[in-house]
């Protein structure tokens, strides 16, 4: 019985999407499910951007305020480490998510297609 528990989200996203990507003949549809996941992605990213600037600023805020105790420097320090590496995996993925749209060009409308 646990093992039906855990395969049911699956299953359920399954017969969730499937149905779509079955009836998805026009490409009006599958442009606009990419649409819909890109602008998605970029609002999702955005938000994670703007919460890792303000982890690092709140750790240099901290450093500078606790400036003669230095365990509390530490601390700042490692909070102001998590922000930037944050802040650099946005950067990535913010790049990612730029390079897959234009390489299969969702940004313009159009879907990819074979060249015949």
């Amino acid at each position: 019985m646990k093992k039906l528990f855990k395969f049911y989200p699956t299953l359920i996203l399954g017969y969730s999407i499937l149905p779509l990507v079955a009836s998805a003949q026009s490409s009006g549809q599958v442009t606009g499910i990419l649409n819909n996941v890109l602008a998605n992605a970029r609002t999702i990213i955005t938000i994670l951007f703007v919460f890792a600037t303000l982890v690092f600023l709140w750790g240099l805020i901290s450093f500078i305020a606790k400036g003669d105790n230095p365990d509390a420097q530490k601390k700042a320090k490692s909070i102001m480490t998590y922000g930037i590496i944050g802040l650099a995996v946005m950067g990535s993925a913010w790049g990612l998510t730029l390079i897959l749209t234009q390489y299969f060009g969702v940004e313009s409308g159009a879907i990819p297609t074979t060249v015949r």
